[in-house]
This record gives C-alpha cells, structure tokens and sequence, in this order.
C-alpha cells in the first residue's frame, strides 16, 4: 500500500478513536450536570459532539427522558473506525 495512503487512513481511524472518547466523555458528563465545573467542559464539548449525536437523535426520539441515540452513534463510529483501520 501507498505510504500515503497509510498515513491518511490511520489519521482518519485515530480522529475517530478520539472523536469518540470525547462522545463517551460528553455522554457521562451528563449524569453529573449537578457538578459545578462540568458545565464548562460541557459546554466545550457540546458544540464538537452534538452535531453527530443530532444525526441520530433525528431517527431515534428520547424514550422516556432517555436518549438511546449516542448507543447507535457510538456503534456507527466505530464501525467506521474498524474499517479505517483494518485498510
């Protein structure tokens, strides 16, 4: 394979190795929102996070006052994540 090639996909694959540790990170601290300082990283977060999270949350409504949406996002990326890196 193309070094190039390499360098490109192994950069997308750990962009979205991150990309997702920052979803899991925005999605626990939303159960600690009584926390004074985690409305700051939140807020630092939300804008880099929500905009994939609302993708899904068109297909999947909150049930109950429980969003499911980031389990189904969280799978797609990482599916997509395996495929960049198993090039």
């Amino acid at each position: 394979m193309n070094p190039a090639t390499e360098l490109v996909t192994s950069t997308l694959g750990n962009f979205l190795n991150i990309y997702l540790v920052l979803i899991v990170i925005r999605i626990l601290l939303t159960w600690f929102s009584t926390v004074d300082w985690v409305n700051q990283v939140a807020a630092f977060l939300s804008p880099i996070t929500d905009p994939y999270l609302n993708i899904f949350r068109a297909f999947i409504p909150p049930l109950g006052g429980l969003d499911l949406s980031p389990m189904l996002a969280i799978l797609v990326l990482q599916v997509v994540a395996q495929m960049f890196s198993s090039i």
